[in-house]
């Protein structure tokens, strides 16, 4: 069970991170496709603290609860 838990949270926390990478890469070959961001830096921003959110917890997964 504790080896599943740990794998699944790694497989949740590394969607999270390629989602919001998507997303980067989105804004980035076509910012005009996102109507809601006027601010483009401000939105790829955002991504990346997110991204750096996610990475952060894998880390911490990854030293502290490796099997």
């Amino acid at each position: 069970m504790r080896t599943q838990l740990i794998d699944a949270s790694r497989a949740h926390y590394q969607a999270h991170v390629d989602k919001h990478r998507i997303n980067v890469e989105v804004m980035l070959s076509n910012p005009t496709a996102i109507h809601e961001h006027s601010d483009i830096m401000d939105a790829i921003e955002k991504e990346i603290a997110y991204i750096a959110e996610y990475m952060d917890k894998l880390e911490a997964l990854n030293k502290y609860f490796s099997n």
